[in-house]
């Protein structure tokens, strides 16, 4: 294998489907292709590739695993750093809005609690915890899809 796993290299989008682009990477006068999953284009939600990819589009790339079969999983949101949102800065009379102490203290709460994430929960706004929420359970839906049709496949064998 010519590809080091977390290291990063520039490659050309070779192919886009519904569930991630297929991306071609140099090494050595040797050309290797991996895929990019839909959840590793972006930091933000993706809801179509062509959105945030063409075909032919240089791109830079990091290696995030490769099986034993030599299928090479790569990412381009960890390849570039993430661009620094500024947090929101609230004035008292939108922070204690509502009903009292009990609301503020609910608030405040809420935005010490994270959401799966590795970052702190200040930082998160409302539309990244409805895009992550979005985009795990579009993963859990696919793993569910998956799981199931292979159940199928696997007892139609059984009974012969």
């Amino acid at each position: 294998m010519l590809l080091e796993i977390g290291k990063i290299y520039d490659g050309k989008v070779r192919n886009i489907t519904n569930y991630g682009a297929f991306v071609e990477i140099s090494v050595e006068d040797k050309v290797q292709v991996g895929m990019v999953h839909i959840s590793e284009i972006s930091n933000t939600y993706v809801n179509d590739i062509r959105e945030h990819l063409t075909e032919g589009q240089e791109v830079k790339v990091k290696v995030l695993n490769i099986d034993e079969q030599g299928k090479t999983s790569l990412s381009i949101k960890k390849a570039v750093e993430a661009p620094a949102k500024p947090r929101p800065q609230w004035n008292n009379n939108q922070r204690n809005s509502g009903s009292g102490a009990q609301t503020s203290s609910r608030q405040t709460n809420n935005n010490q609690r994270s959401f799966n994430s590795k970052q702190p929960a200040q930082e998160l706004t409302f539309e990244d915890m409805l895009s992550r929420f979005k985009q795990n359970s579009e993963e859990k839906m696919c793993d569910l899809k998956r799981n199931i049709d292979s159940k199928r496949r696997n007892t139609s064998r059984r009974g012969k």
